[in-house]
């Protein structure tokens, strides 16, 4: 199974808070909402075709939350996203929860680099992440992400949480495809592809 990697991003990486202002204010961030200003039909587009392809959703502990108390609330869901979110099984990593009780949702027990490489294993299908920076960057220390959905919106934030810090396993990209959209949002999609290659630069 392919594991994925969708994100919405700043242009310095920031990946926190894109909903709302409240949506995510840990560690004192004040600067959220940036996603919607710049929203369009094309970049919905895009989102539907993610999860028309999603066989399982991997998220952590504070989107997991985020996702069930809005998208999960829901009385009717009509659109791919509802639908693909409430439908499909929902693996979810956590040191502090104790039960999940969105439906088609569990908990990840015991390793969680162990746990998802043994999902991987589980089939031919995509297994998806969304947000979730801490589980993002950690499956990225790991090296068990395949593709990433990287959506970079025409803002600068200075602060926040950021998809690869330190810890970040060096990682060959492929491009798989790249876009910007009418409001000047960015998507790009690359594999992974190993180690990177490295040369010493010449002086000629």
């Amino acid at each position: 199974m392919k594991l994925t990697v969708t994100t919405f991003l700043s242009v310095d990486g920031v990946m926190q808070g894109p909903g709302g202002p409240d949506e995510d204010r840990s560690g004192g961030f004040e600067r959220g909402g940036w996603v919607m200003p710049h929203f369009d039909e094309e970049l919905g587009a895009f989102l539907d075709g993610v999860f028309q392809r999603a066989d399982a959703l991997l998220l952590g502990r504070g989107t997991y939350e985020i996702f069930a108390g809005s998208w999960g609330q829901m009385d009717e869901v009509e659109s791919t996203v509802a639908v693909a979110m409430n439908a499909l099984p929902k693996h979810v990593a956590s040191t502090t929860l104790d039960t999940v009780e969105w439906e088609n949702s569990q908990l990840i027990e015991g390793d969680v680099a162990e746990a998802v490489a043994a999902l991987k294993q589980g089939g031919d299908g995509e297994l998806q992440v969304h947000g979730s920076a801490g589980l993002a960057g950690y499956l990225a220390e790991h090296g068990l992400v395949d593709e990433y959905n990287l959506i970079t919106f025409p803002v600068i934030l200075g602060r926040g949480k950021r998809l690869f810090g330190e810890a970040a396993q060096p990682t060959a990209l492929e491009p798989a495809s790249q876009h910007t959209t009418a409001t000047g949002v960015r998507i790009d999609v690359w594999r992974t592809a190993g180690e990177p290659a490295v040369e010493t630069a010449e002086v000629s």
